[in-house]
């Protein structure tokens, strides 16, 4: 994403015009076949596809939108890059994409590289394993006012388990049941181990170089954290807020409500200077950051049903009420900015639940896991078509 365009985009829609913040998604999605097996591909894709790119393990694949303010548009910029690369993957024989997180299935023991003369994967695997090798969706909102981009970070590094129960997608690894529901971001090595609220632009370009300088940070996107400033050179030139606590949500729909939530949010952030957990929080920073990262594995456990302590006052909540008490207070400037339709299934999540409830209850009713999976696989294949067809033919054609 490039530093000039990431900034606020004019819309025209049927209310008028208006103006909506940039965004993009990066993309990574597992490969295998329709039995749920994982197999990685990573080499041949992005060497015969443009707009992808390799992980450290060669059984997922990433793909990045550019940045967009129209939520359509968005829309088929989500599925566009999965048609093409499902067409591949048929190309190649009966191979498919799949859904979830984790490997739902297997195998966790063993890291196949992508790229083995590659020293940072070298690094990556020696360090982590495969505690890595998960799939998520990254959400990129363009703010492109320094300051106005760390106080962004502040409030939605707080507020980041909230996304995180909403997307929760991971309850299985190595075919069994893990006790989280988002078992990616309960065994994901957050690096460093300790990120602070930064204070300003200037701390965070402080902390950065010292994290460098000792080794907690082996290159400027060695930061692994919920929430996470960017830019085309960090730390210095900075142009987005990247939330990258989600998982992977398939359903395109259900992901755009979820980055309606995130940027009516942004909005009210940017009118109501007050708005920051520096100064509305009656607890000190400290204590935020260690409330925050509790919050966070108790989301990774229960999703929607954890128990939170809100960031305002340190009282309980559930991440349910907490979210619904978040949308009512949103909902006025989704309907300003002309996206509220887009927010609204924000309400179909809290009543059906994220994918990992939903497989859960499967498996509870007598699925075995791998019937879930493959149920998934076919279900995400099923509504790619649907989507394809009857949203944006022209884009996938």
């Amino acid at each position: 994403m490039e530093r000039t365009t990431l900034t606020i985009v004019d819309v025209l829609g049927d209310g008028g015009k208006f103006v909506l913040l940039l965004k993009g998604f990066e993309i990574e999605i597992y490969t295998g076949t329709p039995e749920g097996q994982i197999i990685g591909f990573s080499d041949r894709i992005t060497a015969d596809l443009p707009g992808f790119a390799r992980e450290p393990d060669s059984r997922n694949v990433e793909y990045t939108t550019p940045p967009c303010g129209r939520y359509e548009q968005l829309l088929c910029y989500l599925i566009k890059p999965r048609v093409q690369l499902r067409k591949y993957l048929q190309s190649l024989g009966n191979y498919t994409l799949i859904p979830g997180s984790t490997l739902s299935l297997g195998d966790s023991h063993h890291f196949y590289r992508s790229d083995p003369t590659h020293p940072y994967h070298t690094y990556i695997e020696h360090t982590y394993g495969t505690k890595v090798v998960t799939a998520s969706v990254h959400i990129n909102i363009g703010i492109s006012e320094p300051e106005l981009l760390m106080r962004a970070c502040r409030l939605v590094r707080v507020e980041a388990p909230l996304y995180l129960a909403l997307s929760a997608a991971s309850p299985f690894l190595d075919g069994q049941v893990t006790g989280y529901h988002s078992t990616r971001w309960g065994i994901f090595p957050k690096t460093p181990a300790i990120v602070p609220l930064f204070t300003s632009h200037a701390h965070f370009i402080d902390w950065t170089e010292q994290q460098l300088a000792t080794g907690t940070m082996q290159n400027v996107r060695h930061l692994w954290s919920a929430v996470r400033p960017n830019g085309d050179r960090r730390p210095y030139s900075l142009n987005r807020l990247e939330l990258r606590v989600c998982d992977l949500v398939t359903d395109p729909i259900a992901l755009l409500a979820i980055t309606a939530l995130l940027e009516a949010r942004l909005w009210q952030l940017c009118q109501d200077e007050t708005l920051d957990p520096l100064q509305q929080s009656q607890l000190d920073a400290d204590t935020l950051v260690t409330l925050t990262d509790a919050n966070e594995m108790a989301a990774a456990r229960q999703s929607l049903e954890a128990t939170l302590h809100h960031w305002q006052d340190g009282r309980e909540i559930s991440a349910r009420q907490w979210i619904e008490q978040l949308y009512e207070e949103v909902e006025s400037y989704s309907q300003q900015r002309g996206f509220k339709c887009f927010l609204s299934p924000v309400k179909k999540l809290l009543r059906e639940g994220n994918t990992a409830q939903q497989w859960l209850r499967s498996h509870q009713a007598g699925l075995t896991i791998a019937e879930v999976v493959q149920q998934a696989i076919q279900a995400l294949a099923e509504q790619e078509q649907e989507l394809a067809g009857n949203l944006c033919h022209p884009l996938v054609a």
